[in-house]
């Protein structure tokens, strides 16, 4: 038994060891510029994303990101509604004038279309694909005061945070610019796959849906 032991041992240490001597270590940081798509609730940020990446390819790999983004501005034209058929008036429009914004995590899977993690000359194209965790700020200020006793609004006054689960999907180039040094942009989009309705958020509905162009520099170690 012992004997058994030390030789399941042994190959553990010696697969691990060959693992690791094959896996390929990155730390990319980037700026971006964010887009909202979603009707009534579109805006542009900034934001900056830093990632690190382990390749157990030359092609192929595992990466994760914290990314975070500049509050985000938009307006709806909303009507409250009286309770009470006796309220006067019935209807009472008006503006809803809110902030967003967001801070992601993400962990997923990389994948060189074209070139590899290392390359020493030619670009390189790749793909990420991955599940994360958005977490969001919204901020609303009404432009008449509103009494909530009185009335039904589409959207409340104040703050809030919320969450929402997402695919991320991106795509990107990269060329290297000197040794273990790459600079890159891409294109990326993260999809809700939660919804989690907030009485602070206009729009629910597979919202927020966002897109986002960066730009940044990749070092291999």
């Amino acid at each position: 038994m012992l004997k058994l032991r030390f030789i399941i041992s042994l190959f553990f240490i010696c697969f691990s060891s060959v693992v690791f001597s094959q896996t390929q270590f990155s730390i990319a940081t980037d700026l971006g510029l964010q887009r909202s798509f979603k009707k009534e609730q579109q805006y542009w940020a900034v934001g900056h994303t830093v990632q690190t990446q382990f390749n157990y390819s030359s092609t192929e790999g595992f990466y994760a990101w914290i990314a975070y983004y500049s509050v985000g501005k938009f307006s709806n034209n909303v009507t409250a509604t009286a309770k009470s058929v006796t309220t006067t008036p019935q209807q009472v429009n008006y503006i809803n004038n809110a902030e967003m914004r967001f801070k992601h995590f993400s962990l997923g899977w990389k994948k060189y279309l074209k070139g590899s993690c290392d390359a020493e000359e030619k670009w390189n194209l790749y793909a990420y694909a991955g599940l994360g965790i958005l977490l969001g700020r919204v901020v609303n200020y009404h432009s008449v005061g509103i009494d909530t006793s009185v009335y039904f609004v589409p959207v409340r006054s104040g703050k809030a945070n919320f969450k929402r689960l997402t695919a991320d999907l991106g795509l990107g180039w990269e060329l290297p610019i000197g040794d273990d040094v790459y600079m890159y942009a891409e294109g990326r989009v993260w999809i809700p796959t939660t919804d989690y309705p907030s009485k602070y958020i206009f729009v629910n509905d597979n919202a927020p849906l966002v897109g986002m162009l960066n730009a940044g520099i990749r070092i291999l170690f």
